[in-house]
């Protein structure tokens, strides 16, 4: 069904524990690498998630496949908290949801034909299922998957170092869709391609997503490739959502400081566009994910700062319709768009 809720993320936290140095002048901490992160993906949609690099993208996507087990938090896919399943239980539930990673050579397993690779879950779950398909089947189904993704059912028999980068990524997404999942996360699937690839393996995604009926967190740093293919776009930095609105209202109309500065830093096809616009330059650097945050997590970079935004963290809050932003200057402004029958149940 539109408009259903199928992916529910509540206040995910990953952290990572490291110890540096030795004998008495070793310390120990925790990267705080996802902090309290709040996501909500409607079936049939397409979330992009966007952010410089070491934010906590990937780490997001990840926990929430279960690939990391989140130090706390709500993961709930179809209302089933995906954190509080048993080993089987969990393994039953993936075949809804699948990965497509960044690095289609790392992901593939190079002594198996990528005939082998795209059958592999169909063989796990096979066991699982009711009606359980034959080996002829699987056979047909890996060589359907293949055509689906442009490939030559030919090449069934070849081995992922014979195939190019945008070849093993068609491999990686033909081996995703194996068991019909509702839910694809893709993690940068097309950085680690050439540009002229990048076009054709976004155009394959955007193909299978009308005929499969998937819906997608797609996961990039490359803020044009989101924009074309998502519908809602959310933006993180330093391990939390700072701001979420549909594409077209995002890149129109940015609330949030650091947004706003990511946005800049696109290039536009116009030179004398790009001649005469301002390019904002962030002070600083992207704080070490450590220690937990007092106040804003922009703050120490922000050009916008007040003395508020250093004493505690904003909320991500709607400031209108789809569009939801985590900055204490659009706080006074999501409050005017409350209704009075809102405000006065309060």
């Amino acid at each position: 069904m539109d408009n259903e809720v199928l992916l529910q993320v509540r206040n995910l936290k990953l952290h990572f524990p490291f110890q540096v140095g030795w004998g008495p002048w070793v310390r120990h901490g925790k990267i705080r690498a996802v902090d309290g992160v709040d996501l909500e993906i409607k079936a049939g949609e397409t979330l992009g998630l966007v952010g410089e690099s070491g934010c906590g993208k990937s780490t997001t996507a990840r926990a929430i496949a279960q690939l990391h087990k989140p130090t706390s938090g709500e993961v709930l896919f179809q209302g089933q908290d995906l954190t509080k399943l048993s080993h089987r239980e969990l393994t039953l539930a993936r075949r809804h949801f699948q990965m497509v990673f960044q690095d289609p050579f790392a992901s593939l397993d190079p002594r198996m034909t990528v005939g082998q690779s795209v059958a592999e879950p169909l063989k796990i779950f096979r066991q699982n299922s009711k009606e359980p398909l034959t080996n002829a089947e699987i056979s047909e189904r890996v060589e359907l998957l293949l055509q689906k993704v442009g490939l030559s059912p030919r090449t069934r028999n070849r081995y992922p170092h014979e195939f190019s980068g945008g070849q093993r990524q068609r491999v990686g997404i033909a081996r995703a869709l194996a068991l019909r999942p509702q839910l694809v996360l893709a993690d940068e699937p097309v950085s680690a391609l050439d540009v002229s690839i990048q076009a054709q393996i976004l155009n394959l995604f955007r193909d299978i997503q009308d005929e499969f009926g998937l819906t997608y967190l797609f996961i990039a740093h490359d803020l044009a490739v989101v924009e074309y293919i998502s519908t809602r776009v959310a933006v993180m930095y330093l391990g939390v959502i700072v701001e979420v609105a549909p594409a077209a209202e995002l890149y129109n109309r940015p609330l949030h400081p650091y947004t706003d500065a990511l946005l800049s830093a696109v290039p536009i096809p116009d030179p004398e566009v790009e001649r005469h616009r301002k390019r904002i330059i962030l002070e600083g650097d992207v704080p070490f994910p450590d220690r937990e945050r007092k106040g804003c997590y922009f703050s120490d970079r922000c050009p916008h700062r007040m003395p508020k935004c250093l004493e505690r963290v904003p909320a991500l809050v709607p400031v209108a319709s789809g569009h939801q932003v985590a900055c204490f200057l659009h706080h006074d402004e999501s409050r005017a768009s409350e209704s009075p029958e809102a405000s006065a149940s309060r």
